[in-house]
């Protein structure tokens, strides 16, 4: 009861393992600004093994820049120096606007207008001006530029840009914590179910493509856990004829599925019961071999081996 039921609320849950973990940092414009108040799987995991920020990953879609506030919390035992890095589009955007106008290149009119495209991007970030990121990171960048250009016609969009940006990660950053943030079903808010069942058929290619790679790869191949969790269920809308919604905090939009795979999880084991959504922390982290000292709910023992 007086849970949101949204997917910064969700994700926040699922990345804290407690309820409530935010604050609106900005209410009353379009969409919130949620700042996680208690530390996410990043900031336990960075803490505990000490583990570089570059090889603790949050793929963020660039419509939703929102999301990236989750890359760290407030609270004084955490917070941004155990932050995650973030791979984003928007990210790759602010570090090639960079590097051009570091290079001096280019006629007054060009330079001018990079200047202002940059500035129009800073203004957008979550957190004040988002600052320079790992020197791992920037040199993924360049080889993103030298792939795909920096005029984000050519480069996979929407959540096939998310799948590539994440393989790209695992062979040159080499992760030991990622999260995708999938986004591309949310577009069924405007009102056409297909949006729904494409965007999940995308997120399913996805999902295949970095199982995948990760099989493929002799340093993650079985050392490698997965949980797949949407972030909120669906309802319909009761005042209109829009399927898939997730607004009007239904029990169907509380309820969601976890899937766990790989070592140490129990194969083919259905645990078919009624479940916190803050229970996916404690037990990521159990599985890892780290604590969420300030989860509310304990692992859930009942899927390991």
């Amino acid at each position: 009861d007086g849970v949101d039921t949204s997917h910064a609320e969700g994700t926040l849950n699922i990345l804290t393992g407690r309820y409530r973990a935010y604050r609106d940092l900005a209410e009353g414009v379009e969409f919130d600004r949620l700042e996680p108040t208690e530390p996410t799987l990043f900031e336990y995991f960075r803490r505990a093994f000490d583990i570089p920020a570059h090889q603790a990953l949050l793929v963020n879609g660039e419509d939703r820049l929102q999301e990236e506030f989750l890359a760290y919390g407030i609270h004084p035992s955490h917070g941004i120096a155990f932050r995650s890095e973030v791979l984003s589009l928007y990210r790759f955007k602010l570090w090639s606007l960079r590097e051009t106008l570091a290079g001096g290149a280019g006629t007054d009119e060009q330079i001018a207008a990079d200047r202002k495209a940059l500035a129009e991007l800073e203004a957008k970030g979550m957190r004040g001006v988002p600052p320079r990121q790992a020197p791992e990171i920037e040199a993924m960048w360049a080889d993103w530029r030298a792939q795909w250009g920096g005029s984000g016609l050519k480069n996979p969009r929407g959540d096939g840009a998310l799948t590539e940006l994440a393989l790209w990660a695992l062979r040159q950053l080499r992760p030991r914590l990622m999260m995708i943030n999938y986004q591309d079903p949310d577009y069924v808010h405007w009102g056409n179910a297909t949006h729904y069942t494409r965007a999940i058929a995308e997120i399913d290619r996805g999902i295949q493509r970095v199982v995948e790679a990760v099989e493929a790869d002799e340093a993650y191949a079985g050392n490698t856990l997965l949980c797949i969790v949407p972030d909120c269920g669906r309802d319909a809308n009761p005042l209109m004829s829009v399927p898939f919604q997730h607004h009007f905090n239904s029990r169907s939009a509380h309820e969601i599925f976890a899937l766990f795979l790989g070592p140490g999880i129990a194969r083919g084991r259905v645990l078919d019961k009624a479940i916190d959504q803050v229970s996916l922390a404690p037990t990521i982290a159990a599985a890892m071999g780290f604590r969420t000292g300030r989860a509310e709910t304990g692992a859930l023992s009942e899927i390991f081996a």
